[in-house]
């Protein structure tokens, strides 16, 4: 109607003629609004559908599997960080479908990096198109928010088989959900760690990190935010003031994990003397060195306590700091041009190394000018209490060049020669005889000797009813409230528990578990996990105050609430997944119990008297009482981190704030597998991170018993002390009291930094950080039970009597008898 046409079809009267002129202009105005998202949308399909092209200079990476505008957020935040700026590195995203808007808002914002095509790494072509076979490294994610975790780790899997067929020698990063998947991997032929194949799997991880914060109350959050790239600007904020918390918590999260190479001047030196320099010279926290063994191996030690083992030439350091231009510190420092230093920001590269002239170790320094001196520490002076052996120039190697020594601090470990393990145990002993005869009062361990074991336990006599439960009166335990049903996914408790009977605790340190639940799912998980003593079944639901009391969760030393594996239930909005865990804590939080303050030692009591109430004049003794729920020490697991605000109604937390800020992420409350996010752009940078973390966080899982529990035949055990001793010794993560223990001295306003020295000369301890109550400086009638992580303190913080030191430290019976003395 609105077209000329021929003139045969036209309006006549006056009105009609001025609606079709009206309905013209209206028209043409809305079909011209429309030709932009007509000209976007044929744009994109030959955008998305084209061939990436080399960036001259830059290597790329692909990312697939996954692809959502949270998993990219995610993965990018961290990937291209700020302190990465050195590392050219472009990411190509292969997704199955167009991106949404809010994705493709992302890429535009990243588009010097990043660029996004439509194909799958199941389709050749599609790999074409992406360059595969001249990419860096291909990394996989996964949906941690899926229904089925079993399926979702099914497609990720054959994704590998797909791009491993095309490309055999493609070094890959995959994250899975189940632990039990990591199997599969190893029947694919050209899966080979030693190009840097690695997997990041969440439930295992995620799982370690809970049972740890059971052990050590705080850890999560303390090493997520160490491993986790994030930069806040603190100029012009007084982090002196201790009455705003937060200050010195975001402080804190601004510490990172990196690797640097250590200066010839390290060599020869034991790690501890290296650890002192590094903390007192450089501002630095050196917690891990890499270690060659005779056969070429590569491994790495942490916090090793081993006399014999000295720092070699070009030695990998790990170590927490600010950002990376700080750890290079580690790798200028020079003894002949550094030693009068004493602002560690003045310790740059020096005439000696760009010039590649050979710099004397410390102790050869000492050894030339007072032969035979035995040095130690008085003052300021830094002097060591060990022999010095003779050494000549030629002994040390030559200094690389800045250049080369900076490559291969940022090389991928696809570049690298040998295979990283951890705690590997001698495969002979899979062929030795357990002890036919059980006796309780000696402890005995699985096959590698990493956990204790004791003989399977039947089912049907871990369950407990209230009646039971009551008579056992437990305390000091640790509660696990699980909401999943009989036919739901697995969450793989085994993975909770084997960190809580590491064989690197003391028996002492063996908490009893009481698991909360549905008695048919309980009894699926059960096959796992019943080799492991002193767990219990009490079969009830987390929302019923019986149950509670029946177990005294009152008493206990943590209460874990898992959220439930599935989302199936919620379809109708996701996010309703985390109703069970936050309702279930709530409901916790609101409940009173007799008071039971009289069950505590009179210098626990003490140690957490309140400060004087300034209208009654009186201690208030209720500062841990755990005769409220609200000051019951809990851990609750949420999936969408945005759900982090309802755990604490009563916080001052923004809704839109990100979730390591706010308070219960903060006071260790509450943690989510979105954290673990991170570590996929942390492997492909260095894969010996993902090691470590593991290894801190599972209880030392090693190869060896990987291999065993891949054959779904569960642990194997029955082993004396004798023959596990070895690795027993194996560092581990603690909590130190400053009210009494080897470290009272400085908890009346002592200094962190002396503190830290006195730890590491002493006991061999490498302190992380400090556990301190949010209102620890407040003078109020009620002060609040909740802690906060400060990581790694400025050497002249402040200490008190009621913080808690979070320490690396070794299971030695001369160590526990220090810790033992009042």
């Amino acid at each position: 109607m609105s077209t000329v046409g021929y003139g045969d079809m036209s309006p006549i009267t006056y009105f009609g003629r001025i609606f079709i002129m009206i309905f013209i202009c209206i028209g043409l105005g809305m079909f011209a609004t429309h030709i932009p998202f007509i000209m976007e949308y044929f744009s994109s399909q030959s955008e998305y559908h084209g061939s990436y092209k080399i960036a001259q200079g830059r290597k790329h990476i692909v990312l697939c599997g996954y692809i959502t505008h949270d998993t990219v957020e995610n993965f990018l935040r961290d990937f291209l960080h700020k302190d990465r700026a050195d590392v050219v590195v472009n990411v190509v995203i292969l997704g199955n479908h167009l991106p949404d808007p809010d994705l493709e808002r992302t890429i535009k914002k990243h588009y010097v990096h990043v660029s996004y095509y439509v194909g799958t790494v199941l389709s050749a072509d599609d790999c074409k198109r992406v360059k595969m076979s001249k990419a860096d490294a291909c990394l996989v994610l996964c949906n941690k928010n899926c229904s089925v975790p079993d399926n979702e780790d099914e497609e990720n899997i054959m994704r590998v088989v797909g791009i491993k067929n095309f490309f055999p020698k493609m070094r890959v990063i995959i994250q899975l959900l189940q632990y039990h998947n990591k199997a599969y991997l190893l029947n694919i032929p050209s899966w080979d760690s030693k190009i840097g194949d690695d997997v990041v799997c969440v439930g295992e991880l995620k799982l370690g990190f809970i049972a740890q914060s059971c052990l050590s109350p705080g850890f999560s959050t303390l090493l997520a935010n160490i491993f986790s790239m994030r930069s806040n600007d603190l100029k012009g904020d007084d982090t002196t003031s201790d009455d705003d918390w937060r200050k010195w918590y975001v402080r804190g999260t601004n510490c990172e994990l990196y690797t640097e190479k250590l200066a010839p001047s390290f060599k020869s030196l034991a790690f501890k003397q290296a650890a002192e320099i590094c903390f007192e010279k450089l501002n630095l926290l050196l917690i891990a060195i890499e270690v060659t063994k005779v056969d070429g191996e590569k491994t790495f030690a942490i916090n090793p306590k081993d006399k014999t083992l000295i720092i070699q030439g070009n030695t990998l350091g790990f170590f927490l700091a600010g950002s990376a231009q700080e750890v290079r510190r580690a790798f200028y420092y020079c003894t002949m041009c550094h030693t009068d230093i004493t602002d560690p920001e003045l310790i740059k590269e020096c005439d000696c190394l760009k010039q590649g002239k050979p710099t004397k170790s410390l102790r050869f320094l000492v050894s030339e000018a007072l032969p035979g001196l035995s040095l130690g520490r008085e003052g300021h002076r830094t002097v060591w209490n060990v022999p010095i052996r003779e050494r000549t120039d030629n002994q040390d190697e030559e200094n690389p060049s800045r250049s080369e020594a900076i490559h291969q601090r940022l090389m991928p470990l696809s570049k690298k020669q040998g295979s990283y393990k951890v705690l590997s145990k001698l495969k002979a002993l899979k062929e030795n005889k357990p002890v036919e005869s059980f006796d309780r009062s000696k402890p005995l361990f699985d096959v590698t000797g990493t956990f204790y074991w004791c003989s399977a336990v039947p089912y049907e006599e871990a369950i407990l009813t209230k009646e039971k439960a009551y008579d056992i009166v437990f305390t000091h335990h640790i509660l696990v409230c699980v909401f999943n049903k009989k036919d739901d996914p697995l969450i793989g408790l085994r993975q909770l528990v084997m960190p809580l009977r590491a064989s690197n605790l003391q028996q002492t340190d063996l908490k009893h578990i009481v698991l909360l639940g549905d008695k048919d799912y309980l009894e699926r998980e059960w096959e796992q996990i019943g080799s492991f003593d002193n767990i219990y079944i009490l079969p009830g639901s987390p929302f019923c105050r019986s149950d509670l009391r029946a177990v005294n969760s009152n008493l206990a030393d943590m209460v874990v609430f898992l959220s439930a594996t599935t989302t199936s239930s919620f379809s109708s909005d996701p996010k309703l997944a985390d109703k069970h865990s936050i309702l279930a804590s709530l409901n916790l939080k609101a409940m009173s119990f007799d008071d039971a303050a009289g069950l505590l030692s009179q210098s626990t009591r003490e140690a957490f008297i309140g400060l004087p109430d300034v209208s009654l004049g009186s201690p208030n003794i209720q500062r841990r009482g755990s005769a409220f729920g609200c000051n019951i020490p809990m851990l609750t697991e949420i999936v969408f981190d945005h759900n982090v605000q309802y755990l604490d109604i009563d916080d001052d937390d923004d809704d839109d704030m990100e979730l390591y800020l706010s308070q219960p992420f903060a006071c260790g409350t509450t943690f989510t597998a979105s954290v673990l996010d991170s570590l996929v752009s942390s492997t492909y940078y260095n894969g010996d991170i993902l090691t470590l973390v593991r290894n801190l966080v599972t209880g030392g899982v090693n190869p060896v018993l990987e291999e065993q529990l891949a054959e779904g035949e569960g642990l194997k055990g029955g082993y004396e002390v004798s023959e596990t001793s070895e690795i027993r010794c194996r560092c581990k993560i603690s909590q130190i009291s400053l009210y009494d223990g080897p470290l009272a001295e400085f908890g009346n306003g002592g200094q962190y930094g002396e503190m830290f020295l006195h730890a590491l000369r002493d006991y061999s301890m490498i302190c992380l950080g400090v556990y301190r109550f949010r209102d620890s400086n407040k003078l109020s009638s009620t002060p609040s039970s909740k802690r906060y992580v400060i990581a790694v303190p400025p050497y002249d913080f402040l200490l008190q009597s009621t913080d808690l030191v979070f320490v690396l430290a070794h299971s030695n019976d001369q160590l526990n008898k220090q810790f033992s003395k009042e």
